[in-house]
């Protein structure tokens, strides 16, 4: 009974939370906590995710076909997982498809791994800021089924989504998803670009601005910045990898014509 109250607050949870619970309840002997897992994992109350996470199975379900959050599951892989890119996304209700691969941002080491159909991917912190010990710019904490879940703010998955399109999907799936916000703090993004200090990825999100002018109220004021922070020279879309395009020569930034054209709107 006792752990039925813990899991009904941790739909998915780490052994470390569990034992934690135990010790709050005035049980701190770790075969204690080992013994309890064991014994709910084979009557089938929970599921083993991984060593030392789990996910509870909703009464009336069985493991193998219950349902799971994989967003829950990827904000506890690693005691400081953040969820981002297509991931963060998908949070936010703003992702134009469904991955069957979650990708969270952390400082620690931790391997990808496959639950069921669905993939894990862990991505680094970008070392600008690392360095400049700004790892939670445009961070944000919040709740789902009652969990406390770190997430990538709009304004952050925006740049980030530019910056690393091959975690984010088809040029089509980034441009209709970021179309599906209706507002940024375009300030929070020119800043978490400078931090970044990366001048095609100023470039990338300085043209994305430029072509959503009037639905995201985009002044000269937003741009600035980011035109001072743009490549010398022509630089792609996609760093190391020269698909044919168009210059557009404000931002120095050679953009496929599919791009350009927006050619997926098409009505045929």
């Amino acid at each position: 009974m006792r752990s039925d109250k813990f899991f009904a607050q941790h739909p998915v949870f780490t052994d470390r939370e569990f034992a934690t619970f135990l010790k709050s309840e005035g049980t701190g002997n770790p075969r204690t906590k080992e013994s309890l897992l064991g014994l709910h994992s084979k009557a089938g109350r929970i599921l083993r995710v991984r060593r030392g996470l789990y996910v509870v199975v909703p009464y009336g379900t069985v493991p193998d076909d219950c349902p799971v959050d994989y967003c829950l599951i990827g904000s506890k892989i690693t005691d400081d997982s953040v969820l981002g890119y297509h991931t963060a996304l998908e949070f936010h209700g703003r992702a134009y498809s469904v991955f069957e691969q979650s990708f969270y941002l952390t400082t620690r080491a931790a391997r990808p791994f496959r639950f069921r159909s669905h993939i894990f991917r862990k991505v680094m912190v970008p070392a600008s800021l690392r360095g400049k010990s700004q790892d939670g710019f445009g961070v944000k904490v919040a709740e789902r089924q009652g969990i406390e879940v770190r997430v990538t703010s709009l304004e952050r998955t925006l740049v980030d989504v530019l910056d690393r399109p091959d975690l984010s999907g088809s040029w089509e799936e980034i441009w209709r998803s970021l179309e599906m916000v209706e507002f940024f703090n375009l300030d929070e993004v020119a800043e978490y670009v400078l931090l970044l200090g990366n001048s095609t990825t100023a470039a990338k999100v300085g043209f994305f601005l430029e072509q959503h002018r009037e639905p995201l109220m985009v002044e000269d004021s937003h741009l600035k910045h980011l035109r001072d922070l743009r490549p010398k020279a022509p630089h792609y879309l996609i760093r190391n990898k020269r698909a044919p395009g168009r210059l557009v020569k404000e931002w120095n930034l050679v953009v496929p014509d599919e791009v350009l054209s927006r050619t997926w709107a098409e009505v045929i």
